[in-house]
Protein backbone atom coordinates (compact mmCIF):
# COMPACT_ATOMS: atom_id res chain seq x y z
CA UNK A 1 0.00 0.00 0.00
CA UNK A 2 1.37 3.08 -0.46
CA UNK A 3 0.70 6.20 1.49
CA UNK A 4 1.48 8.98 -1.04
CA UNK A 5 1.73 9.20 -4.50
CA UNK A 6 5.67 10.23 -5.02
CA UNK A 7 8.25 9.94 -1.62
CA UNK A 8 11.12 11.73 -3.33
CA UNK A 9 14.26 11.96 -1.95
CA UNK A 10 16.96 15.24 -2.78
CA UNK A 11 20.01 13.85 -3.24
CA UNK A 12 21.28 15.93 -0.40
CA UNK A 13 19.26 14.66 1.51
CA UNK A 14 20.64 10.87 0.79
CA UNK A 15 23.94 12.33 1.05
CA UNK A 16 23.22 13.69 5.17
CA UNK A 17 21.08 10.17 5.56
CA UNK A 18 24.28 8.16 4.63
CA UNK A 19 26.59 10.61 6.69
CA UNK A 20 23.95 10.18 9.93
CA UNK A 21 23.53 5.96 9.47
CA UNK A 22 27.13 5.72 10.86
CA UNK A 23 26.40 7.03 13.85
CA UNK A 24 22.90 6.13 14.31
CA UNK A 25 22.14 2.75 12.55
CA UNK A 26 18.63 2.35 12.72
CA UNK A 27 17.69 5.66 11.14
CA UNK A 28 16.68 4.15 7.83
CA UNK A 29 13.98 2.27 9.07
CA UNK A 30 13.19 4.93 11.38
CA UNK A 31 12.72 7.31 8.62
CA UNK A 32 10.45 4.76 7.13
CA UNK A 33 8.42 4.13 10.22
CA UNK A 34 8.16 8.35 10.46
CA UNK A 35 6.72 8.63 7.13
CA UNK A 36 4.16 5.93 7.32
CA UNK A 37 3.03 7.27 10.68
CA UNK A 38 3.84 10.93 11.48
CA UNK A 39 3.41 12.23 7.99
CA UNK A 40 0.50 10.28 7.13
CA UNK A 41 -1.12 10.68 10.22
CA UNK A 42 0.07 14.82 9.86
CA UNK A 43 -1.06 15.04 6.27
CA UNK A 44 -3.88 12.67 5.23
CA UNK A 45 -5.44 12.15 8.72
CA UNK A 46 -4.84 15.94 9.51
CA UNK A 47 -3.83 15.12 13.28
CA UNK A 48 -1.78 17.34 14.36
CA UNK A 49 0.44 16.00 17.47
CA UNK A 50 2.46 18.76 17.61
CA UNK A 51 5.78 17.34 15.71
CA UNK A 52 5.52 19.07 12.51
CA UNK A 53 5.79 22.60 11.93
CA UNK A 54 5.58 24.60 8.71
CA UNK A 55 8.21 26.68 8.33
CA UNK A 56 7.40 30.28 7.84
CA UNK A 57 8.73 32.76 5.78
CA UNK A 58 10.87 31.35 2.67
CA UNK A 59 8.37 33.57 0.40
CA UNK A 60 7.07 29.89 -1.55
CA UNK A 61 3.48 30.15 -1.69
CA UNK A 62 2.66 26.67 -3.93
CA UNK A 63 5.60 24.60 -1.85
CA UNK A 64 4.75 23.97 1.71
CA UNK A 65 7.61 23.28 3.52
CA UNK A 66 7.68 21.31 7.10
CA UNK A 67 10.01 20.80 10.01
CA UNK A 68 9.33 17.39 11.89
CA UNK A 69 10.71 18.06 15.33
CA UNK A 70 9.27 14.85 16.50
CA UNK A 71 11.63 12.06 15.23
CA UNK A 72 11.76 8.16 16.80
CA UNK A 73 15.37 7.44 16.69
CA UNK A 74 15.67 3.56 18.47
CA UNK A 75 19.24 4.42 18.38
CA UNK A 76 19.05 7.36 20.81
CA UNK A 77 17.77 5.12 23.32
CA UNK A 78 15.88 7.06 26.07
CA UNK A 79 15.28 9.75 23.92
CA UNK A 80 11.79 8.93 22.49
CA UNK A 81 10.09 10.90 19.50
CA UNK A 82 12.51 14.10 21.27
CA UNK A 83 15.88 12.53 19.79
CA UNK A 84 17.20 15.12 17.84
CA UNK A 85 16.74 14.64 14.46
CA UNK A 86 15.15 17.10 12.24
CA UNK A 87 13.58 16.33 8.89
CA UNK A 88 13.08 19.16 6.49
CA UNK A 89 10.03 18.07 3.53
CA UNK A 90 7.71 19.84 1.41
CA UNK A 91 4.55 18.60 0.67
CA UNK A 92 2.21 19.18 -2.29
CA UNK A 93 -0.93 18.38 -1.35
CA UNK A 94 -2.66 18.47 -5.01
CA UNK A 95 0.25 16.32 -6.47
CA UNK A 96 0.28 14.39 -3.32
CA UNK A 97 4.30 13.99 -2.85
CA UNK A 98 6.91 14.24 -0.33
CA UNK A 99 10.29 15.91 -1.34
CA UNK A 100 12.91 15.00 1.23
CA UNK A 101 15.25 17.76 1.67
CA UNK A 102 17.32 17.70 4.89
CA UNK A 103 17.71 15.18 7.85
CA UNK A 104 20.03 16.33 10.77
CA UNK A 105 20.79 15.67 13.99
CA UNK A 106 20.22 18.55 16.68
CA UNK A 107 23.47 18.21 18.39
CA UNK A 108 25.66 18.69 14.94
CA UNK A 109 23.08 22.17 13.94
CA UNK A 110 20.61 24.04 15.33
CA UNK A 111 18.33 25.16 12.45
CA UNK A 112 17.72 23.81 8.62
CA UNK A 113 19.51 25.02 5.60
CA UNK A 114 17.65 27.63 3.86
CA UNK A 115 20.00 28.05 0.80
CA UNK A 116 19.12 24.54 0.74
CA UNK A 117 15.32 24.88 0.90
CA UNK A 118 16.00 27.90 -1.68
CA UNK A 119 18.19 26.58 -4.03
CA UNK A 120 15.31 23.73 -4.83
CA UNK A 121 12.35 25.61 -4.94
CA UNK A 122 12.91 29.21 -6.61
CA UNK A 123 12.40 27.69 -9.87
Amino acid sequence: MEIFNEIFILPEFAKDLKHLLKRFGTLEDDLKIFIEKELYLYHKLKIDNKGVFRIEGLGYEKFKIYKAKKFACRSLRGKGVHSGIRVIYSYDEESDKVELIEIYYKGDKKIEDRNRIHKHYEK
